[in-house]
């Protein structure tokens, strides 16, 4: 009988990707990438098990990673392999493998999110759903002026000038983090459910690596933290 988990963390990682080649394992601040985010999510004791739905378990290996009883890792379905698959057909898939009452999902590509950020997001969605809600994904406040391409405001009358911090806060999903369970995914198919909570991540935590500046940016972050945390032990 499969073990009925509590807390699932579903780590996606392929072998490929289009702008910054391989960057799920290549080096970054001192080790392969996809580390940070997996050693944030194993010192969260919330979480049983992280799983890794992966076509790329050789390389996983070769960097010093195989299975454990915190560490689960599915091979990718060769017809859910391909930059064009919906990230929505793999989460399914580990949904019907893998039984748990709810699952956190991020990503390697947010290398500088914090396990006390991904605590306090647990936390948060635990309380929502005692009152209604059924699903949480992370978000970037802005509270700025938004204009349209063709130069139309969208978000404020610049007749009218006001603070940009009195301005109503707009919200950007930010691909951090996402909390949810089978039924709230089977409602919508997707991570977000009917009854969401926005959970905003610290800005510094919140960068994502999408291509090669991306990805500089947030090797710089991390080194500059890593220099601050030295500097004060």
């Amino acid at each position: 009988m499969a073990t009925k988990y509590d807390l699932v963390a579903l780590l996606p990682m392929k072998a490929n990707s289009e702008r910054v080649k391989g960057k799920n394992f290549r080096e970054f601040a001192g080790k392969p990438l996809f580390r940070w985010i997996l050693d944030s999510l194993l010192k969260v004791k919330a979480i049983d098990c992280v799983v890794i739905n992966t076509d790329a378990r050789e390389i996983l290996n070769s960097n010093g990673l195989t299975e454990s009883s915190r560490i689960i890792i599915r091979d990718r379905k060769e017809e859910l392999q391909g930059d064009f698959i919906s990230m929505n057909r793999i989460i399914q898939d580990d949904l019907a493998n893998v039984e748990s009452k709810s699952f956190l999902m991020t990503h390697t590509t947010n290398p500088l999110l914090s396990s006390n950020t991904i605590s306090k997001a647990i936390d948060m969605y635990d309380d929502g759903l005692q009152h209604g809600k059924d699903s949480l994904f992370s978000v970037n406040k802005f509270q700025t002026r938004f204009y349209s391409e063709d130069a139309v405001p969208i978000n404020h009358d610049p007749d009218n000038l006001i603070r940009t911090q009195d301005l109503e806060p707009w919200f950007e999903e930010n691909s951090n983090l996402y909390i949810f369970s089978k039924n709230s995914f089977e409602s919508t198919k997707a991570r977000i459910g009917n009854y969401p909570i926005l959970f905003e991540t610290p800005a510094i935590e919140s960068q994502d690596i999408d291509n090669k500046i991306d990805w500089h940016r947030a090797e710089i972050m991390a080194l500059a933290s890593m220099l601050a945390k030295s500097h004060t032990t």
